[in-house]
């Protein structure tokens, strides 16, 4: 048990050296951080609660989904039916009461338009259940109607997607270590440590960013889409820009080209100095760009963001070459603030803001302050007893106790971990026990001295027998932590990780470091009695 290799003795001092160098940026300014290089940036985050910042409860508007999913299934009925051998003719497809209804012209072919639309449903997850059922009404009208299943379904599809688009949203604001969580069925909750202005933020969040280009209906009643009636396959949005003064449109509901084929998207100036967005499609679509553009000539398109039309330019000539621009009485951060939107992707469902706080910089310091004080505290008052109460191996213990500080960090940097005041509370328990295993070891070492054994000896069993103990107190520890990590959210999530840290490090520096120690004593100054 203490005869060590120099193998073994680097072993375990390797990890506890590169752990304690990586706590160093911590301490450091992140001006200075910057300038390391990228391997040696492993600065310990600090949380909403530590750094100060906004934090925003999003609810999703779930009836937003349906409507979407309704309109996809239209678009693909539409495609499906005309695209296939021998071409199906149907009337225009109605979407009242929440589900697709249309005729089929010629009655004959409608056990064939069903048996097309059929693969357009898809399984509802494990419930058994398809997403859509299609039934035939009136030996020639068919309907398609979405199912509790197949809406519950795409519900959590839906908040699975916001949540990383709106991960990569904040990513785009240079901000660091954002929390972002999913709370519920149809919230999200986002917390941005250093942001104290959360209205650039809710901006950008409160985009959809659903952008959509669609042709104008030219043969819509001006006086009816005033009323805010449309003819069948067009509906009416607002326009606020409407150069007739009209604050309303008729637009086709097909949808030409949309914001999924866009491949970047920037902020820029046009021919007036005007704030505006340059977008750049994919090569699919700037194919469709240029192939409607090209057959729809002198007729006006709608330019549309989250259902308000922002423009309707005339398409005076085919737009080849798969860009294109966005004006719509932008100011610079409103352009730049949609340009990332658009980069970021679209999200899915509309979100409200239900909740919103802004913590300050200085609750913050205060919150830091405590936790320094309560941390030194706790050093202090270990350091002096153990030191009392077992001497020497009382020293060991410390030593163990300020390496074990520095891995705690060095690990929480290389994780990219976020300290928050729960953390702290996590990090003060770590320092109280970190002890322990100590405590037991060395109490053990006396009590086989009383029993009569050597000095090596008696170190010898006082770790094999303790470290027994230790090994099976720390894995209970551990369960708990695992659970609260796996179960928790927020600060108890940020407990759990400081203390599933601390238990790991704590176990190998009091056991482990301090029998190297022990080991190294012993073999050079041969002690013939133990003053513990």
């Amino acid at each position: 048990m203490l005869n060590f290799s120099r193998w073994a003795v680097a072993a375990i001092l390797l990890p506890l050296v590169l752990g304690a160098l990586c706590a160093i940026p911590t301490f450091l300014p992140e001006a200075t951080v910057a300038k390391l290089p990228r391997v040696m940036q492993t600065r310990v985050n600090l949380g909403l609660d530590l750094a100060g910042g906004s934090h925003l409860l999003l609810e999703a508007s779930t009836q937003d989904v349906a409507k979407q999913r309704l309109a996809n299934m239209e678009e693909q009925v539409r495609t499906e039916l005309r695209r296939g051998e021998p071409k199906i003719a149907i009337g225009d497809i109605s979407s009242r009461d929440g589900k697709l209804s249309f005729m089929v012209r010629e009655p004959s072919q409608v056990d064939a338009a069903v048996e097309r639309i059929r693969p357009l449903t898809q399984g509802a997850g494990l419930t058994g259940q398809r997403d859509f059922n299609v039934e035939v009404v009136n030996s020639s009208t068919i309907t398609i109607t979405p199912t509790d299943a197949g809406i519950k379904n795409a519900i959590k599809s839906a908040m699975e997607v916001s949540t990383e688009v709106i991960r990569r949203r904040i990513d785009e604001m240079g901000t660091r270590e954002p929390t972002i969580q999913q709370q519920g069925d149809n919230r999200i909750v986002v917390q941005v440590p250093g942001l104290q202005d959360p209205k650039a933020l809710k901006a950008l969040l409160g985009q959809t960013a659903k952008l959509e280009f669609k042709l104008v209906d030219v043969n819509a009643n001006p006086s009816e889409v005033a009323q805010g009636r449309a003819p069948v396959g067009s509906e009416v949005l607002p326009y606020p820009t409407n150069p007739a003064g009209v604050p309303y449109i008729a637009v086709k509901r097909q949808v030409m080209v949309s914001g999924e084929d866009l491949s970047d998207a920037t902020q820029g100036y046009g021919q007036s100095n005007e704030a505006i967005v340059n977008i750049r499609f994919n090569g699919s679509g700037g194919r469709k760009f240029g192939q409607v553009t090209s057959q729809n000539v002198n007729r006006p398109f709608a330019i549309i963001l989250d259902g308000k039309v922002l423009s309707a330019p005339n398409i005076n000539e085919p737009i080849l070459g798969g860009s294109a621009q966005i004006a719509g009485s932008f100011t610079v951060e409103s352009a730049n603030q949609l340009a990332i939107a658009l980069r970021s992707g679209k999200l899915p469902v509309n979100f409200a803001v239900v909740e919103e706080r802004t913590v300050g910089p200085g609750l913050g310091a205060d919150s830091i302050r405590a936790g320094l004080i309560a941390s030194i505290v706790a050093v202090v008052a270990v350091a002096a007893f153990m030191f009392f109460s077992y001497g020497r191996f009382g020293v060991y213990a410390n030593i163990a106790v300020a390496i074990n500080v520095l891995v705690i960090l060095g690990v929480m940097g290389i994780l990219g971990a976020t300290l928050t005041l729960p953390g702290i509370a996590g990090f003060v328990l770590t320092i109280g026990t970190a002890v322990d295993a100590n405590v037991l070891i060395y109490e053990r070492i006396r009590e086989e001295r009383r029993r009569g054994r050597g000095v090596v000896q008696a170190i010898e069993f006082g770790y094999k027998e303790a470290s027994r103990t230790i090994f099976e107190a720390n894995v209970t520890h551990a369960i708990a932590g695992g659970i609260m990590l796996a179960l928790g959210s927020g600060p108890v999530k940020g407990f759990a990780i400081v203390l599933l840290i601390g238990i790991a490090t704590s176990v190998f520096t009091a056991v482990t470091f301090t029998r190297v120690l022990a080991a190294h004593w012993v073999r050079t100054k041969r002690p013939t009695e133990i003053n513990i």
